[in-house]
């Protein structure tokens, strides 16, 4: 939390571990079967959506920069720009625990591109690449 603005209902990560200055960082989500989003996804058979499984990636690649910058997250933000080759493995239901590695590619001009997974014990959740700017101010 010190890393990064979000709070509930909407921080997707429960704490952080493996952390590598500029190189890599790993978020832990616990998905209990009290997220607000399972009554309506799906009713019967609960589903974490995907994009809140790219969401969990992003404030995990955002807790790595800023952390790694000594970035104060009372001066700004980091926000997603962009994301690629998403790609999802197989659903993420209550009970699971998401481990979240994800890895800096580069910094160019600001802009910081990461390589992301979301895994469930030894199977693979999803993937994708994405990009992130530190947007100062945005508040």
């Amino acid at each position: 939390m010190k890393w990064i603005p979000h709070r509930d209902p909407f921080l997707l990560i429960d704490h952080a571990e493996d952390f590598q200055e500029g190189e890599s960082l790993t978020g832990v989500k616990n998905v209990t079967p009290d997220e607000p989003y399972f009554p309506g996804h799906f009713p019967g058979k609960p589903v974490m959506p995907g994009v809140l499984i790219l969401e969990a990636m992003a404030q995990t690649g955002a807790a790595l920069a800023a952390k790694s910058l000594d970035v104060d997250p009372a001066s700004g933000v980091i926000l997603f720009a962009t994301v690629e080759r998403a790609r999802f493995r197989r659903p993420v239901a209550p009970g699971d625990t998401l481990k979240l590695p994800v890895k800096l590619l580069n910094t160019r001009h600001g802009l910081y591109k990461f390589q992301g997974e979301a895994w469930v014990g030894e199977n693979k959740a999803a993937e994708a690449s994405f990009a992130a700017k530190f947007v100062e101010g945005a508040r």
